[in-house]
């Protein structure tokens, strides 16, 4: 087992949100006008890596609510974000361990989601097996049920993961180049740039699940998106999946190896979790040795990528993650 590593600021102190006085006086009067008063209590969202304002708003009577928002014209693509995340919500299976949307408004040039709010927190970091194994059964709960999803669902014409890294693949093969600016690499990696461009580039083939010489979407559709940040566990012990706004086609295995580099950190057995977990069943032998190369070369890469207007944390984040994911696979492959 790897000796326990943690983030370099925990995933719950990771954002930058404005407060609830800072929103316009209009946008407030809206939506308190929704909830049928002001609210008496408002805990801002401290996870996350945006700027958009998300916090759980608490009204006299005791009615609770989480409000994402954003400026139209100075955070068009949190906007976009959140519009969409409300009709991918409005439309997943029901029962799932997901928060469902209330309503949404424009209002003094804001946009404002209202979603049922969940009574829980993020898991803290190491894991506590228990809360990771909560998180996993959360997510074979929503694996199966995505496999064959609703025609509505699928109908928003959500993108496909095989179209993405095709897009976006090849980060060990841009550092192989000589793409600048080049992140910082430990030797083991350099020596390895062949072996990880090789992994990494079977990643659009093996996320591409339609049949072949079809033109018709992959059937099943993952989260896109799945970290302990997006992750609450409730009072009884049941985990909930949240943010939602990229969820595309593809491989369950996926999502879950992109989970566990965190359960990985935490000094657990990681190699255990994806290997008994029904989203790997049917999945490439090396499918995750393949998402952990093409992960931690977008991660690493991203991290040496500079200034962002997004939380001053990520790029921190960015290259932990990556470090993360890198040794698994180092301790996958054995490249000592």
């Amino acid at each position: 087992m790897p000796a326990i590593s943690l983030p370099p600021v925990p995933y719950d102190a990771t954002a930058v949100r404005p407060d609830w006085t800072a929103l316009p006086a209009g946008l407030r009067d809206a939506v308190a006008a929704r909830l049928g008063g002001p609210p008496v209590a408002v805990r801002v969202a401290g996870a996350g890596f945006t700027r958009g304002f998300a916090a759980v708003l608490e009204t006299a009577d005791g009615a609770r609510a989480f409000l994402k928002a954003a400026s139209l014209t100075e955070q068009p693509h949190l906007v976009d974000w959140y519009a969409h995340e409300a009709a991918v919500l409005a439309r997943l299976p029901a029962g799932l361990p997901v928060p469902r949307p209330r309503w949404a408004l424009a209002e003094a040039g804001w946009y404002a989601l209202c979603l049922d709010a969940i009574d829980g927190s993020p898991p803290r970091l190491p894991w506590k097996p228990g809360e990771l194994a909560a998180t996993l059964a959360a997510y074979a709960e929503v694996a199966a049920a995505l496999a064959d999803p609703p025609a509505e669902l699928v109908g928003l014409g959500l993108p496909r993961l095989a179209d993405l890294a095709r897009d976006d693949i090849l980060w060990w093969g841009e550092v192989a180049a000589g793409r600048e600016p080049a992140p910082e690499l430990p030797p083991r990696a350099r020596a390895r740039l062949p072996e990880l461009v090789a992994l990494e580039s079977r990643l659009p083939a093996y996320a591409d699940t339609a049949p072949a010489g079809s033109d018709r979407p992959t059937t099943g559709l993952i989260h896109c998106d799945l970290r302990v940040d997006n992750v609450l566990i409730d009072p009884a012990g049941r985990a909930w999946i949240c943010d939602w706004n990229w969820l595309c086609h593809g491989p369950a295995w996926f999502d879950l190896a992109g989970l566990l580099i965190t359960a990985y950190a935490s000094g657990l057995d990681a190699d255990q979790a994806f290997a008994t977990h029904p989203a790997a069943a049917g999945a490439p032998p090396d499918a995750l040795d393949v998402t952990l190369a093409a992960l931690s070369g977008y991660l690493l890469t991203s991290a040496a990528a500079g200034p962002t207007s997004a939380s001053p944390h990520i790029r921190a984040h960015q290259r932990w993650s990556g470090d993360q994911a890198l040794g698994w696979l180092a301790a996958r492959r054995s490249w000592g």
